[in-house]
């Protein structure tokens, strides 16, 4: 009687493939062209050093999405940031854009009520907005937020961040005697409409 051997055919092996190695970080950007790589670290230093400003400026021209409208504004600058000339401008092009997108947004917002049959809703003005003002500044506010549009902007510029008149017509684009004009009706208007409230 033959004896069958049972031979054992080699299976082969997958080979292995080499696996591409996990960023040390996850949240690395693999970015490779060096100018998206300056607009990158750029746009993240500006964000850190500005975002509670410019909210706090939308809050304070009345926007009612106040983080909604900056975050378009720092998209745009995002969009823009090759064709920005000098880079220290960044902060003004972001504070004139917050300015200008806050008046679009309130305007916007008027020819949609005026179109509405039923009555508005109030607006409630979100918690990162409300932790912003303190209780004492809230009459305050309340008077500034019936001002007209441009000279509670110019108000704002003025006297809460500080900007120089040149400062302020570059930023809502008029004139620098547009910038007084707006500035002392605006103060007037202000002083009156506290006066009444006391």
């Amino acid at each position: 009687m033959r004896r069958r051997t049972s031979t054992r055919v080699p299976v082969p092996q997958e080979p292995l493939v080499p696996q591409p190695a996990a960023p040390a970080d996850p949240l690395t950007l693999t970015v490779r062209d060096p100018a998206e790589l300056e607009r990158e670290v750029g746009l993240a230093r500006l964000f850190e050093l500005h975002y509670a400003a410019m909210l706090r400026l939308a809050v304070l021209l009345g926007a009612d999405d106040p983080e909604n409208v900056v975050a378009e504004a720092y998209y745009q600058i995002y969009r823009k940031w090759r064709r920005l000339r000098d880079i220290e401008a960044a902060e003004a092009y972001l504070r004139s854009t917050v300015c200008n997108l806050t008046r679009m947004r309130i305007r916007h917002l008027q020819v949609a009520r005026k179109h509405v049959e039923t009555p508005a809703e109030e607006v409630v003005a979100s918690a990162e907005s409300t932790a912003l003002l303190h209780d004492d500044q809230r009459v305050l506010i309340d008077a500034l937020q019936q001002l007209p549009t441009r000279q509670r902007e110019a108000l704002v510029l003025r006297h809460w961040l500080g900007l120089k008149e040149s400062e302020i017509a570059a930023a809502m684009g008029i004139s620098g005697g547009s910038v007084k004009t707006h500035t002392a009706r605006g103060i007037a208007a202000l002083s009156q409409a506290m006066e009444a409230r006391r």
